[in-house]
């Protein structure tokens, strides 16, 4: 399907076609709790780790503070820092402890997927039905998800990472503008124009330039706002392309609005219940991309393990890009 067969009117079939075309229901069992982390194996770990030739490392997270981007929409809100114990208190010596001993401790609040994140498998339904065929509502109850929590992907997610630089390649001054819908033809002219490869068991990421508008304009409606993000068209290419795991430098990974007339967040209902794909928000890409524009050298040792939170359908991250 390209951009120019989407018919706007009609998202349910497009949604119903690309499920059925693209599923890995049972592929790795009906046990399942990795979905396309299962093509990030043992051969392909020590291919990223081979990559590290100058040692020099980039953290791919967003600060986790009170000026993050959240605005409060879906009850999504940026982190409470609270101190629990501080200098002053120990200065004043009211923290009880013998000889001089003194310290600070801290408390943080905050929703899971309210800055640099992964989306777990249990964070999208389709029609009721969560990854590899399960029923939503045995899946995911108040008590968590009892089945695919992200804790499981925990010791996974390190390997070969690239970087597709779209904002760099297909746009102008290095960011794409709102609405852009990023097909698999820029994917895969991106991936050409750097000079690399995109396949099996790849984490991958996409820059489109919404991060480094923002730190420039301020976050205005970087939460859910319009943004440029790979098009419905790509759940094709994303399946096919056996990748582990794709990560944006923008709030929703897809383009928004999305290519409907009414709809929302249609690609994740695809990729995430039908295609097990491991999906990465609000990565922060900037300074990676310059380095590989520097070097010419776009792919790296990436490490990226989600906080083994029990139960949760998606987790904080500080992603270790290393060249």
């Amino acid at each position: 399907m390209s951009p120019a067969h989407i018919d706007r009117t009609d998202p349910e079939a497009a949604i119903a076609e690309a499920a059925k075309a693209y599923s890995n229901w049972g592929r790795w069992g009906e046990d399942d709790v990795l979905g396309t982390l299962n093509f990030l194996d043992e051969a392909k770990r020590r291919e990223g780790a081979a990559l590290i030739r100058d040692g020099v490392s980039f953290s791919l997270s967003q600060a986790f503070d009170m000026d993050g981007p959240q605005n409060g929409w879906q009850r999504r809100t940026n982190p409470v820092h609270t101190m629990l114990a501080t200098g002053t208190d120990a200065a004043l010596g009211g923290q009880g402890f013998p000889h001089g001993f003194g310290g600070a401790d801290d408390v943080i609040a905050m929703p899971l997927q309210c800055s640099t994140q992964w989306d777990g498998l249990g964070h999208i339904f389709d029609h009721g039905k969560a990854w590899n065929g399960r029923p939503a509502e045995k899946v995911v109850t108040s008590e968590g998800d009892l089945v695919t929590g992200v804790e499981h992907m925990a010791p996974h997610v390190a390997g070969r990472g690239v970087l597709l630089d779209v904002g760099l390649v297909i746009g102008q001054d290095g960011e794409l503008p709102d609405g852009f819908a990023i097909t698999e033809e820029h994917l895969t002219a991106t991936a050409a124009s750097h000079g690399v490869t995109v396949g099996r068991g790849d984490l991958v990421l996409v820059r489109t330039g919404r991060l480094a508008r923002a730190r420039h304009e301020g976050w205005g409606d970087y939460a859910g706002g319009p943004a440029a993000g790979l098009s419905f068209s790509t759940a094709g290419w994303l399946h096919r392309s056996e990748i582990a795991g794709i990560a944006t430098d923008t709030w929703g990974f897809e383009v928004r609005p999305n290519e409907f007339d009414h709809a929302f967040q249609p690609l994740h209902q695809v990729a995430i219940p039908h295609i097990g794909l491991l999906i990465g928000e609000m990565w922060d890409l900037d300074a990676l991309a310059a380095h590989c524009a520097g070097d010419g050298r776009y792919e790296f040792w990436l490490t990226a393990a989600p906080l083994p939170i029990t139960g949760s359908v998606g987790s904080p991250v500080n992603p270790i890009a290393v060249k």
